[in-house]
Parts: structure tokens; sequence; C-alpha cells
């Protein structure tokens, strides 16, 4: 085994007993890689799509996907801009259980697309969230009650980016990693009972914080923490706090890095929506990690929906060409279907549920031998008006969990029965 450079993605994410197999304890599921565990779901949807169990057209504002565990469903949202805040709702009817003030929405550095943007992360009977606007609280699951609170801006010196903070709390261990951006403390590590500071990271670039979220890999023999800012790919050791290695050309030239890094078998891929796509094989030598590029192309998976790695490929979609199928570690195309747009892609037991940012969702075969459709729906009933996509397209990530599917956008929360009923032979 060539331990010097083989990657493990960490299962354990510190998401607590309570929190099962078939839960969405934060953003992008149980291991942050948009992968769920989950089966016996159905392999292909009827002409109108999935049963359609309730709606809850009054949900708030903002792109916050929720976490769900158990029979409770978290979620961040805003009314206007004084108002951000965090609830808790019944899964088994949507129905508001409690509200937990965040604080207001963060100001961008232009009119586009305010309001809450995080998933909240829950860890056992307590919840962490982050408001857009720098606000990082921790509640009590049962009634929202709050323990602690802080503010990326004003107590760690942080600068957002253009559209304000986005990134989905990480929990490891003891430890809350977040990335409040800037001179100071470009990336800290807190206390998670106490939200003290246990550690901080200076970049020597003084990165802002973009909106992609942090995940933990193992390289090297090397606990680290990766995360992609605003100037670059970097990888933090979780123990010394130093930065081993950073990749810059995802970044180069970008407005906004936002989806989330995937990383396998000592591979990490990145990606931004001006740039492209590249992969990077984590190498050290006595101790020091340099990231090889393996390729980098303007044509691969980098649209906001961010992408999975399954097998051997990966599977995301691309602003201008649609869904897209690769091998993970070269980069070679397997298929293109530019007949379904950009969006948000999870996989589950074989599929891939893809919701698109003009609103439909789609259920997709995860083949590498073609593309291969297994249903489609618009969700019913949307509040918002004909001229809604001026303020906001469908960005919010598709949730399954415990056999529903969730669909959030602009304002309303769908819940669909995605559970296969026929017996097993």
């Amino acid at each position: 085994m060539k331990t010097g450079w083989l990657l493990v993605v960490a299962v354990g994410l510190g998401c607590g007993p309570a929190a099962l197999a078939a839960d969405w304890p934060q953003w992008r599921g149980p291991r942050r890689d948009g992968v769920s565990q989950e089966t016996g779901l159905l392999k292909e949807w009827p002409k109108d799509g999935p049963k359609l169990l309730w709606q809850v057209k009054d949900v708030g504002d903002g792109f916050s996907t929720p976490a769900v565990v158990g029979d409770r469903i978290y979620l961040l949202s805003n009314k206007g801009a004084d108002d951000e805040f965090v609830q808790a709702l019944d899964a088994g009817n949507g129905g508001q259980l409690w509200s937990a003030r965040l604080g207001k929405s963060g100001p961008n550095r232009g009119p586009q697309y305010p309001g809450a943007r995080s998933t909240p992360t829950v860890d056992g009977e307590l919840l962490y969230a982050l408001g857009s606007d720098g606000d990082l609280i921790c509640l009590e699951t049962a009634k929202g009650a709050e323990r602690w609170r802080k503010n990326l801006r004003t107590d760690f010196g942080g600068v957002a980016g253009n559209w304000a903070y986005a990134e989905s709390p990480l929990i490891d261990g003891d430890v809350l990693v977040c990335t409040p951006g800037g001179k100071e403390a470009t990336m800290v590590g807190l206390d998670k009972k106490t939200g003290d500071a246990v550690w901080k990271f200076a970049s020597p670039e003084g990165d802002e914080a973009a909106y992609s979220s942090a995940i933990v890999v193992e390289a090297g023999g090397v606990r680290q923490y990766v995360q992609f800012l605003q100037k670059g790919l970097v990888g933090l050791d979780a123990k010394t706090h130093r930065q081993l290695w950073r990749y810059g050309r995802t970044a180069d030239g970008s407005p906004a890095n936002i989806p989330t890094p995937v990383a396998h078998d000592g591979l990490v891929y990145s990606a931004a929506g001006k740039t492209g796509g590249a992969l990077v094989r984590l190498k050290v030598d006595k101790g020091e990690f340099k990231a090889e590029q393996v390729y980098f192309d303007a044509a691969l998976p980098s649209a906001i929906g961010g992408s999975v790695q399954v097998g051997e490929y990966l599977y995301g979609a691309n602003q201008t060409r649609g869904l897209l199928c690769i091998e993970f570690a070269t980069g070679a195309e397997k298929w293109q279907e530019k007949g379904l747009g950009a969006g948000s892609v999870l996989y589950a037991d074989g599929r891939l549920y893809v919701h698109e940012e003009s609103g439909p969702v789609v259920l997709v075969e995860a083949a590498p031998d073609g593309y291969h459709e297994k249903g489609r729906f618009t969700p019913p009933d949307p509040q918002a008006p004909p001229d809604h996509r001026k303020t906001g397209k469908a960005w919010t990530y598709p949730v399954v969990a415990n056999g529903r599917l969730y669909v959030r956008d602009l304002g309303v929360l769908w819940c669909y029965d995605v559970k296969d009923q026929k017996p097993s032979k």
C-alpha cells in the first residue's frame, strides 16, 4: 500500500450517535461527499414523479439545504434582510417545531441573491449554523435553545466574498472548523461546546472566505482539512494547523469558488464555474506535501451544484455542456447530456438525483455507458412570482433521507416518497 500519498475521506465527522445511516445530518450528507448509503429506493419514477407527501409554502427565503435527522428537518431561512433564522420542522408534515434567530442577512457587494445559504450541522443533541452575515451559533436540537454565539467578522476579523458567507460548519471530533477569511484567521477551530477558539490559521495570501465547505482527509499519515478558499485549494494539518499544500489554478480568475472538493484515493477534485475542473494528486516526500496536477479542463464538471464520485467515475454538471460523466482518475469523458441543464447532484442507490437550476428534478442511472434517464418532474405550485429567477435560481441541493426526497426552491419545501414499496423477491 502506498501510504505516502494514500488519501481517505474521513467517515467519522462527529455526527453523534443519533445520526443514522439513512439520515442527512449536514452539508452533502453523512460524509460530505453527496453520497447516500440508503438502499431500497425507487429505480424509476412514475410519469408525474414520485408521490408528493407534503408541501410547505412559507419556509422563508434563501438557498439553504435541509439537514434531516430522525423525524426532524433543520433549515436556515430569511425574511427580508433583517431576519435570518434556523428552524426545525416535523418530517411527518413539514410543520414548524421551533425557530431561532441568527441575525441579519449578510451584505452582498451588489444587489444579487441575498439570503440564507448554509446548511446546519447536527451533532447529537446540538446543532451548528452559520448565517450569511457571519453569525455562528450553537443550538439545542430539542427546542432551539442557544448555547453560544460568535460572529466571524467581529470576533475573528473575517472577510467574506462578494456574496456574503455560505459555508456549512464542519464538526471534527470536539472541534468546529469554519472559514472567517482574511489575514487574521482565514480558518479557525473552535471548541464545539463553548465556541472558544482552539486554533487559528492565517493564510499568507490573506484569502477571503469563498463559498465552499471544508472536508476532512488523511494523506501521508496526516489528518488535514481541505478547503477551497478564494485564492486556491489548500490542505491544513489538523494538529499543527500549518498549510501543507496549495493549488491555485481552479481559483485563478474565478469570482466565486463554490463547489466543495471531492476527494478519493490520493486525488482531490476542485472546480469553479468560470475556470473549469482539475484533479491533483497529493504526494509527500520527507514530510513535505505537494499537490501535483493530474488534469485541468474548462469543459469538466464545474457548476454550482457540485459533483459526486461513484466508483471510478465523477458525475456533475457544466454550465454550458449539461450533465457529464468522466473518469475520475484521468478526466476522460464517458458521456455528456446537453438536454439536462446545470444543477445540484447527489447519489443514492444506483441513481443520481439532479435538481436543475431551472427547477425540474431528474433521476438518472449512475452508469458510465451512457445517459439513462429514469424519471423527471417539476415540483407543483411554486410560490415565487413569474420573474423569480431574477432573484435566484433553484440552487438548493436535493436531499434523500429515510426513504424521502426533499426539494427546496425559493420559499417552498416539498417532500416526496421515493422508497420502493414493492416486496423484495
